[in-house]
């Protein structure tokens, strides 16, 4: 099922400003495959004098084909010539082409890969006649890449490109649109699942309920999104065992880096690089305490940033022997037990995203974190949201739960109990809050709560 055009209007307008800028402009629009960079190409080039052409693994020959024949709609007779080499037909596009003009060349990277001279070329269309208003635009899905080839100090395009877009997964509050979810706490478990990537969400719409979905689309050896992460790291990675091992262990609940490395056998130095790599590409996420210095590596944790990736390593991966044997129920069975500590976990995310972004009278919140350490009673303590306020006056201190059923006397009870315990409280006014799955018929009197529809709706 083909969604409604969700949100984008910021990475909109921005293409739109510079397919109307006077002269000759080049944009770069990148992010991982399937978050929405060809959708929000075609979007901004409607209407518009445009080329679209999509790249893939044929030769070079086919490939300046098929793009002739793109041209040809747009330039007369621009596809009855055959073009030995790039150059002669970047040249002439750039030579007969009307003003205002554009040419998209969608997954760049598999062009780049069968002419590694193209971006060169490209370099010299740009630089050769900057005035005329043509526009250029580059997509792809390999981050490593599309990096390489625009902000790489030595990469032929450095410093020419007049928009570069990185698209991100869409926010969870546009979840519920997408998939006709009406109550929110359904719609933050389907986000537990397909996280902000609107081809899954697309995919998912085309099934009334979660589990069916997860059954057809994820847990089938030949569902779409059974292979998704080993074609997600191919993307981007050139040691991918390395890298899905690293993701595996992280999914089965290591989070240390000397957790990781012991399990693997190997020095704890030697996952910086990869751990960093996944780090740039969004796939992990570091986590340290509240207020602490990030060069703090001793209380770092790192944890699986992006939600279905965080399913599938949790749920799928250690169980793909028993899928491929049609042990499926089994392995449903064993989801359904388990996934309300995963959504959870989700939901701990969505709430602390949330906290600078709902609406909080005379005060308003910096970003969010959670805090682990000694308390000044000298025992464990732990906070699910640590917040500082902007006059850095207030601090938000908060409890995260996903249970059906919540003795909330007790939570604020204990949350104020840890308050008091708190090291890094100083003189600052306390603030409480609660983040519940359902809004408690009483609230005691001090204590904000917040739910699904609230976070949702600022998450938006």
């Amino acid at each position: 099922m083909r969604l409604s055009f969700l949100d984008r209007e910021q990475e909109l307008a921005r293409l739109k400003r510079l397919f109307e800028s006077e002269g000759g402009a080049l944009g770069v629009v990148y992010g991982r495959r399937r978050c929405g960079k060809s959708r929000l190409v075609q979007e901004a080039l409607a209407g518009r004098d445009a080329v679209y052409s999509v790249g893939d693994d044929r030769e070079g020959t086919l490939q300046r084909a098929g793009l002739a024949r793109e041209i040809g709609r747009l330039v007369p007779g621009f596809d009855q010539v055959t073009y030995p080499e790039w150059d002669a037909l970047l040249s002439r596009w750039l030579r007969d082409a009307a003003p205002g003009s554009i040419l998209a060349l969608d997954e760049f990277p598999a062009l780049v890969s069968a002419a590694r001279e193209l971006p060169s070329l490209l370099q010299k269309v740009l630089d050769r006649r900057p005035d005329k208003p043509v526009k250029l635009l580059l997509c792809g899905s390999s981050q490593r890449m599309m990096q390489g080839l625009v902000l790489d100090r030595t990469a032929p395009l450095y410093g020419r490109a007049a928009e570069i877009i990185r698209l991100a997964a869409l926010p969870a509050g546009w979840i519920g649109t997408a998939l006709g979810i009406r109550k929110p706490e359904e719609a933050v478990e389907a986000y537990a699942v397909w996280g902000g990537i609107p081809r899954y969400w697309e995919l998912a719409a085309d099934h009334r309920h979660l589990g069916p979905a997860i059954r057809a689309l994820v847990l089938s050896p030949l569902g779409v999104l059974h292979e998704e992460p080993a074609r997600l790291l191919l993307d981007d990675l050139r040691d991918l065992t390395q890298a899905a091992s690293i993701l595996a262990l992280i999914g089965q609940g290591c989070h240390r880096p000397s957790e990781i490395a012991g399990r693997l056998g190997k020095p704890a130095t030697s996952l910086s690089r990869p751990l960093q790599r996944l780090l740039e590409l969004g796939i992990v996420r570091r986590e340290i305490p509240f207020a602490l210095s990030p060069r703090d590596s001793k209380r770092t944790l790192y944890r699986i940033a992006d939600p279905y990736l965080r399913f599938w390593f949790r749920f799928v991966e250690p169980n793909r022997s028993r899928l491929e044997a049609g042990q499926t129920d089994d392995v449903m069975a064993s989801i359904e037990q388990r996934f309300p500590h995963h959504a959870g976990q989700v939901w701990e995310d969505l709430a602390r995203e949330s906290v600078p972004r709902l609406p909080g009278g005379k005060r308003s919140w910096k970003p969010a974190s959670r805090w682990w350490g000694g308390g000044l009673n000298r025992r464990p303590l732990e906070f699910d949201i640590v917040a500082q306020s902007d006059d850095g006056k207030d601090l938000l201190l908060g409890e995260v739960t996903w249970a059906e059923r919540t003795n909330v006397g007790r939570l604020v009870s204990d949350l104020q109990e840890k308050a008091a315990n708190f090291p890094l409280a100083g003189r600052r006014k306390i603030r409480f809050g609660l983040w519940l799955k359902k809004r408690p018929r009483t609230i005691p009197p001090g204590v904000e709560v917040f739910t699904p529809q609230q976070v949702l709706r600022a998450l938006r």
